[in-house]
C-alpha cells in the first residue's frame, strides 16, 4: 500500500495545489482557461506523440486491453441508456450522468501509470488513451444526439470537433511515426520530450483549478449512479475481464487504473456546448475527483 500511495500521493497533491490556486483565482481568472488550451492542444499531444512514436508497442497486448476497456465502457453505456427511466432525470441531466460514467481523466491516468510502472506503464497508458478517447467521445456525443439536447450545437459541428480532437490526432500521428519506422529523428525527440514533460504536472494542477466545491451540494440518484458506476462497478468488471483474458500485471494495473479514473474535466465544456446540465456536470467532476483519491489506491492495493 505504501508504494501505491507513494506513487499516487504526489499526483493528488498537485490536484489539491490546483484547487487552492483556483480558490484564490491566482494569477487571474483568465490565466488557467488559456493554460488548459495550451496543455490540451500542445503539451499533452506532444507527450502522446513522443511516447507512441518511439515505444515498442509490440510488448503491449493491445487486443486484450481493447477488449477489457472498451467492452466495459460499452456494457455500462448500454446499461445506463437502457435504465435511464429509472433515474427519473431530465434529458440534459442524463447526458451529464452518462459523461460521468464513460469519460475519464487522461492526465491522472497517464501520470498514475508512469508513476506506478515507469516507461512501460506510460506506453501502456498511451495505448489505452488511443483506444478509449475516440470511443468515449463518440459515445458521449451520441448520448446528446439521442437525448435531443444539442441546442445551439449541431451534429455536424460535433462531428467536426471530434475529427479535430488533438488527442485523437496525436495518437494517430504517434502510431503512424512508429509503424513507418520514422520515429522522432534529430532534435525532434528531445523537443517533443521537453514539451511532453510539462504536460502532466501542469495538467494535474489544471484538474484541481477546474474543481467546483460548491457544486457538491447537489446529490441525487443521478450523482449516486454515475459515481457508483465510475468508481466501483467499472473497476470491478475490468478486474474480472483482465483476469479472464490473462492480462499481465502492468497491463492489468493500467486497465484497472483507467477504469477507476474520475471523469474528465472537459466534460463540463461539452455539457455547456451541447445542452447538458453543466451545473450537475461540475458536481460530478468535483465529487469523483475527490472520491478517487480514496478509491484509486484501494483498487490498486487490491491487486497489488
Amino acid at each position: 500500500m505504501e508504494s501505491i500511495t507513494g506513487a499516487l500521493g504526489p499526483l493528488f497533491l498537485l490536484i489539491l495545489l490546483g484547487a487552492a490556486i483556483g480558490y484564490y483565482r491566482w494569477p487571474s481568472d483568465t490565466f488557467w482557461p488559456q493554460m488548459e488550451r495550451l496543455i490540451y492542444f500542445v503539451l499533452f499531444p506532444a507527450m502522446l506523440i513522443g511516447t507512441l512514436a518511439t515505444a515498442d508497442v509490440s510488448q503491449v497486448p493491445v487486443g486484450r486491453i481493447a477488449l477489457v476497456l472498451l467492452g466495459t465502457m460499452g456494457i455500462f453505456g448500454l446499461l445506463l441508456w437502457r435504465f435511464r427511466g429509472c433515474l427519473g432525470l431530465t434529458p440534459a441531466a442524463f447526458t451529464s450522468v452518462f459523461q460521468g460514467a464513460v469519460r475519464f481523466n487522461t492526465y491522472v491516468g497517464v501520470a498514475g501509470a508512469a508513476a506506478l510502472h515507469g516507461s512501460m506503464g506510460a506506453t501502456t497508458a498511451a495505448v489505452a488513451v488511443a483506444l478509449m478517447v475516440p470511443v468515449a467521445n463518440v459515445m458521449c456525443v451520441a448520448s446528446f444526439v439521442a437525448a435531443g439536447t444539442l441546442g445551439s450545437g449541431s451534429l455536424s459541428q460535433s462531428a467536426l470537433a471530434l475529427a479535430k480532437n488533438p488527442l485523437i490526432l496525436a495518437c494517430l500521428a504517434g502510431i503512424g511515426l512508429n509503424l513507418s519506422g520514422v520515429g522522432l529523428p534529430g532534435w525532434s525527440q528531445d523537443t517533443v520530450g521537453l514539451l511532453g514533460g510539462a504536460a502532466l504536472p501542469l495538467g494535474l494542477i489544471a484538474v484541481g483549478v477546474a474543481l467546483r466545491p460548491a457544486a457538491l451540494l447537489r446529490l441525487d440518484r443521478g450523482v449516486i449512479a454515475t459515481n457508483s458506476i465510475k468508481l466501483l462497478l467499472m473497476p470491478a468488471v475490468v478486474l474480472l475481464l483482465a483476469w479472464l483474458v490473462g492480462l499481465d500485471s502492468v497491463s492489468r494495473d493500467v486497465a484497472l487504473l483507467f477504469a477507476a479514473l474520475p471523469t474528465a474535466t472537459s466534460a463540463y465544456i461539452l455539457a455547456r456546448q451541447l445542452g447538458g446540465d453543466a451545473e450537475l456536470m461540475a458536481g460530478i467532476i468535483t465529487g469523483q475527483t475527490l472520491l478517487a483519491m480514496l478509491t484509486l489506491p484501494f483498487w490498486l492495493q487490491l491487486v497489488g
